[in-house]
């Protein structure tokens, strides 16, 4: 079942005349082969003896999808003036579905000549459905395949009359294009609107390599202009376009749920409103199968905002090309989800897949892993359980603008290879980098300590739902700087090496849980649980906490450095490095001291039992943070200085 059936489907038969006119040409091309072929077999079983003909040329260029039927002549075999062949059953199949290919054209034309033209296309697969099956006699030869005109019709010459008429037909249509979109009976308004619609869709269309796809028609059909886009191959991929006024709307069908939606999401990025979406069965589409199928509306204010859109949903379409093979494809090595984050993006950046897939697609990859070796990668791996989630999104990405440019270029495949080999190598050399990985978690320490301060400046200890939300925010850090230790341990597990860095990584999460647990206790004495906290109270527990955020602080910079002295750095790195470093070790001693003048000041001041425990807890925590950061600078000094004379 051709996708044109699917058009007629969704209630735009009127729109294809000339598609159902270009199928009707590439039917009758198919048809000679087939004839062709069945005289061939025939022949050939009469006479085994003889050479067996080529027709692999007359296959190719009638671009016949029937591998089988080449070997027609060479399996079948006479019998009693009887051909015998296995496949006569597709080639009949064959003959049928074209011939009525071949008739599409004529339907709900009143002219008698058209009219009988049809009947007799009824009356030819009819016979061709009684045939018997998997043989064929002299007489049932003749009637398919002679040409001779008499009294008798016959296969051949109906094929010959529907295809002078088809010739016919076409003559009467305009051969005028836009932009290389076929159009007929056009309004004057309408054609600078076909020339937006293209303009969007020349402009991505070299994404698609040299894949088929993207033929447009367009046509006047009483108060609408109407929009067809071939884009594929297969029957309910289908789009269809329609402007009346200043709107435009199209409805789009779709074999693959995920697939609807990728486009129903890029659409919708550009003012697209979707109605009538779901699931629908048409009888003899898609083997009886559901595909998808919904109306995206643009409601436009000007003629300018419709031009836009048309030229919008124009680049847009060929990212539908391929994508659920692409979608297959980096599913093992990003998973569901980010496979189609993936395509989105890039798809949004006009780079598209095609350029991937067709330099080789997962092989490509899956030879570049194999290549940096088992240092990174064991057998079943994703990228983005090696690489990082971020990280492999960014590296793909990189990879399919590369390959498009590549492919474009014409580069050979296995220079194309050695550019993700190296390219990939950048981006382990990135992950390599564990200060970078102890740095994210630095950050979350950083946010977690300049919160803690921040709240004491102003107060929050007085602030219920202030102090809650600052509680809520510190939990959500507090959870991201978990998954990077989860992150760590989990590629310490492939790789003995790393196992240094996630010890380290370790040592400082206990300096992120010991200022959230500090924020958490703050939220609970913002619920009046702070009598007693005048000057020296709150002067104390400022002062602490200012200067745990300095130690914290410092840790972010001595990170920083220490990424740098990797690569060599200079005397002043190095200096300043230590110097940070060494700073952990005064913060922890004067905190030390920060925490008994808190005390000091707890018991001077505050008679509640549930305040004075909850600020000597809040203190206390805060101080075991800078506890934390004291060992965790003694290992980063030793990672760092490590790495210096591993360097070669």
């Amino acid at each position: 079942m051709e996708k044109l059936d699917a058009i007629a489907s969704l209630g735009q038969a009127q729109l294809l005349r000339p598609a159902y006119l270009k199928a009707a040409l590439a039917a009758n091309d198919r048809l000679k082969f087939y004839l062709t072929a069945l005289q061939t077999a025939y022949s050939h079983a009469a006479q085994p003896q003889e050479p067996l003909p080529e027709l692999h040329r007359e296959y190719a260029a009638a671009r016949v999808d029937a591998p089988r039927l080449l070997s027609l002549p060479e399996s079948s075999h006479r019998k009693g003036g009887v051909l015998h062949a296995d496949d006569l059953p597709l080639l009949i199949e064959r003959l049928a579905t074209d011939l009525r290919l071949m008739g599409r054209p004529l339907e709900g034309d009143t002219e008698p000549a058209h009219t009988a033209l049809l009947a007799r296309v009824e009356h030819w697969c009819q016979w061709l459905q009684s045939l018997a099956p998997c043989v064929l006699d002299a007489d049932e030869l003749k009637l398919l395949t002679s040409g001779k005109r008499g009294d008798q019709d016959s296969f051949h010459i109906l094929v010959m009359d529907l295809h002078k008429a088809i010739n016919q037909l076409a003559a009467t249509l305009s051969e005028e294009n836009i932009a290389g979109a076929h159009i007929w009976q056009l309004a004057e308004e309408d054609r600078p609107r076909v020339a937006a619609f293209m303009r969007g869709l020349n402009r991505t269309r070299p994404l698609k390599l040299s894949h088929p796809g993207l033929d447009t028609a367009a046509t006047r059909d009483g108060q609408r202009l109407l929009i067809q886009n071939d884009i594929g191959t297969n029957d309910a991929h289908v789009l269809v376009i329609q402007v009346e006024g200043l709107r435009l709307s199209l409805t789009y069908s779709d074999l693959h749920s995920q697939r609807f939606a990728f486009f129903q999401d890029l659409l919708t990025r550009i003012g697209a409103t979707w109605s009538g979406v779901g699931a629908r069965t048409t009888e003899g589409l898609n083997a009886g199968e559901a595909y998808y199928v919904g109306t995206a509306t643009f409601d436009c204010a000007d003629e300018a905002a419709l031009h836009a859109a048309l030229e919008g949903l124009g680049a847009r379409i060929v990212f539908l090309i391929d994508w659920n093979r692409a979608r297959r494809r980096l599913r093992p090595l990003v998973g569901k989800s980010r496979a189609i984050a993936l395509l989105t993006e890039s798809a949004l950046r006009e780079v598209g897949h095609m350029g991937w897939l067709e330099a080789g697609g997962e092989q490509l990859l899956y030879g570049a892993m194999e290549a940096v070796g088992s240092d990174f990668f064991r057998i079943g791996d994703r990228l983005d359980t090696v690489l990082g989630a971020e990280h492999a999104h960014d590296f793909l990405l990189e990879v399919m603008a590369s390959s498009l440019q590549a492919m474009q270029e014409h580069q050979p495949l296995p220079r194309i290879a050695d550019s993700v080999r190296l390219l990939l190598l950048r981006y382990l050399g990135r992950e390599r980098d564990s200060f970078e990985l102890l740095s994210e978690h630095a950050a979350y320490c950083h946010a977690l300590s300049e919160g803690l301060r921040d709240a004491l400046a102003h107060g929050l200890e007085r602030d219920t739902k202030g102090a809650a939300k600052l509680a809520a925010r510190a939990k959500t850090w507090e959870r991201e700087a978990d998954q990077l230790v989860m992150r760590s341990r989990s590629r310490a597990e492939r790789n003995a090496r790393w196992q240094p860095f996630t010890l380290m990584i370790e040592r400082a999460d206990d300096v992120a849980d010991a200022l959230e647990e500090a924020i958490f206790l703050l939220s609970l004495i913002a619920e009046d649980h702070h009598k007693g906290w005048h000057g020296d109270v709150r002067d104390a527990l400022r002062q602490l906490a200012n200067r745990t955020h300095e130690a914290v602080r410092d840790h972010v910079r001595a990170l920083s450095i220490a990424s740098v002295l990797r690569e060599g750095g200079s005397a002043e790195d190095h200096e300043a490095f230590l110097a940070v470093t060494w700073r952990a070790v005064d913060a922890e001693r004067q905190c030390d001291e920060l925490l008994r003048e808190v005390r000091r000041a707890l018991v001077r001041q505050v008679n509640d039992a549930v305040s004075l425990n909850l600020a000597t807890d809040f203190a206390s925590s805060i101080e075991q943070a800078t506890d934390a950061l004291l060992a965790t600078s003694f290992g980063v000094r030793a990672l760092a200085i490590d790495s210096i004379g591993a360097r070669p």
